[in-house]
């Protein structure tokens, strides 16, 4: 039986707490973040924190849900999707390897995992919010680029898990289960090249932009 994910309250400081409590999870990791340095951070005291949120899993996955849209917000503002698909593609997983490497990208993966038998809820909303936007993102680039002639695929839901899914290859996994060394910046380079390759000799068109 599924249990019902804890209401949220909102109110007029709530956006303070989620700054608050992303610059200290993005700084400590959540094991290392406290309640008092949030608050700290927040400009707020522990009881407004605790009105909003009575556990500290939901503001993390409160915070790591805004931080996978703020991340892909400004991925589709930065990047030039009028560019040659390897160039857009190898910007895109940039900043998508740069997100899961990192430390909050990882505790945000970690906590997912470690909970979700107890709350199944966290995983769905984290995968609506990291996995299922990434997607919904790299999906709206690849129409654009099918649309241009500069990639062919008819299938772009799998395309773009796919391309998502090569952008992990080896590093997540030694990252996730601490192995090292990992991961030097000629290991995240390599993977990044080699996803940008093969989905190129998979989708390439023939077009020319």
């Amino acid at each position: 039986m599924t249990v019902a994910a804890p209401l949220i309250r909102k109110g007029r400081k709530f956006d303070q707490v989620l700054d608050g409590a992303r610059e200290v999870f993005l700084r400590d990791g959540f094991d290392g973040a406290s309640v008092d340095d949030i608050a700290r951070a927040a400009g707020v005291s522990k009881a407004t924190l605790y009105s909003y949120f009575p556990d500290k899993r939901l503001l993390f996955m409160a915070v790591a849900k805004a931080e996978c849209r703020r991340q892909a917000d400004e991925a589709v503002q930065l990047i030039d999707q009028t560019a040659p698909p390897e160039v857009v593609l190898t910007a895109a997983a940039r900043r998508m390897v740069g997100f899961f490497m990192s430390e909050f990208g990882l505790g945000v993966y970690r906590i997912c995992v470690a909970e979700s038998d107890r709350f199944p809820e966290l995983g769905h909303e984290f995968y609506h919010s990291g996995p299922l936007l990434v997607r919904q993102r790299l999906g709206d680039y690849l129409r654009f680029a099918v649309s241009r002639g500069v990639l062919a695929i008819d299938d772009i839901d799998l395309a773009a898990d796919q391309f998502a899914e090569l952008c992990k290859t080896t590093i997540h996994n030694r990252a996730m289960f601490g192995i090292t060394p990992c991961c030097a910046p000629g290991d995240v380079e390599r993977t990044i090249d080699g996803a940008v390759a093969m989905f190129m000799a998979r989708y390439g068109g023939t077009g020319q932009g």
